[in-house]
């Protein structure tokens, strides 16, 4: 429309029932705009929302270790490992070293390169050891195809766009038992 004075923008807003807005107050005369406002804050606010759903949250769970673990524990920590990347969680991998454990880091090192190898077919290394004081540090990160398998199944699990909880599989277990005492009564 070009440059207009703002009582006849305010004019023409009215005659065609709409809001004057304001789009670039910085600018040198102002930009305005003539739109319904209230249709643009909710189609705008329907945009983010849907922006927010598609959104994936990262996880990181952490598993804490010692140098001289037990062959049993370190098996016990790796399934727990093993189970986050398969969630598609990324892990934070500390190894604490006490007293003269932190002259030997390369016993540390040793035991995470071990873990990475072993779950080389669930993740990989996002960020390799290093020493931070008392303790070492690394993080696995799930491949791709594991986080996408996870995901299809959070979404198998939900029926009919709502979240699992804890009492859906225990209703779902008694429900059959109590058809069966019904039927048997009769």
């Amino acid at each position: 429309m070009g440059i207009v004075p703002l009582e006849r923008a305010l004019q023409l807003a009215a005659d065609v029932d709409l809001d004057l807005v304001e789009v670039a107050p910085m600018a040198r005369p102002p930009v305005c705009k003539l739109m319904d406002f209230g249709k643009f804050k909710y189609e705008s606010a329907l945009k983010a929302r849907e922006s927010r759903r598609n959104q994936q949250q990262t996880v990181i769970k952490e598993m804490k270790l010692r140098p001289k673990i037990d062959p049993h524990d370190y098996e016990t920590k790796k399934g727990h490992v093993v189970r986050f990347l398969k969630a598609g969680d990324k892990v934070k991998v500390t190894i604490m070293f006490r007293g003269r454990e932190q002259s030997r880091p390369e016993l540390g090192f040793r035991l995470l390169r071990r873990l990475s190898e072993e779950i080389s077919e669930l993740g990989f290394v996002e960020a390799s050891p290093k020493q931070d004081g008392r303790n070492m540090i690394m993080v696995l990160a799930p491949h791709r195809a594991t986080k996408v398998a996870a995901a299809a199944a959070v979404e198998a699990a939900r029926p009919a766009g709502r979240e699992p909880r804890e009492g859906d599989v225990a209703a779902e277990a008694e429900a059959p038992v109590a058809e069966t005492a019904a039927s048997s009564s009769e």
